[in-house]
């Protein structure tokens, strides 16, 4: 699957993967669901829930990880803040139109990473509010797990919505 395959399928996930309500609670039940997933693959990441303007509503980190993941996503969830798209598709975007975030909106490397693994939270009826973002694993596998972790909350397929097979 190339770029422009994956800006598709992440646009969907985008408009399918929408929440009810979105509440303390459900950042828990959300974070826990991802942690125990990460934990049965011994994946080593930071997991990270927060409302816009840098509430945060769950944190973890499991063995294997460094400060550095925590700094990851803090700049991948900047990218969502400001841009209200995932940072996977962001990146991909700004790839194939040969920039970046620094040159197309004079954002500072340092505070934004062009990498995978933060997606938006949506709450119907309020739009977006917020990011759940990982860090720990090359940006796809971040990106992916993520959103295995959402369709497991929210009951949605999985198979129908993950990214297709990288190409070389």
């Amino acid at each position: 699957m190339g770029a422009n395959e994956d800006i598709a399928k992440i646009a969907q996930q985008e408009k399918e993967l929408i929440f009810s309500t979105f509440d303390f609670d459900v950042a828990w039940e959300l974070g826990s669901k991802l942690r125990a997933l990460a934990v049965t693959r011994k994946f080593p990441i930071a997991i990270d829930i927060r409302r816009f303007g840098g509430q945060p509503l769950f944190f973890t980190t499991l063995t294997g990880t460094a400060p550095t993941n925590a700094e990851w996503v803090r700049r991948k969830s900047n990218v969502v803040e400001m841009l209200h798209k995932s940072s996977y598709r962001v990146t991909l975007e700004q790839k194939r139109k040969n920039t970046s975030l620094a040159d197309k909106y004079a954002l500072a490397p340092a505070d934004y990473a062009e990498a995978g693994g933060s997606f938006p939270l949506n709450v119907r009826g309020a739009g977006i509010i917020g990011s759940v973002t990982i860090s720990g694993l090359p940006q796809r596998l971040d990106h992916e797990t993520v959103i295995e972790g959402l369709c497991l909350h929210l009951g949605k397929d999985y198979s129908s919505l993950k990214l297709g097979d990288e190409t070389p």
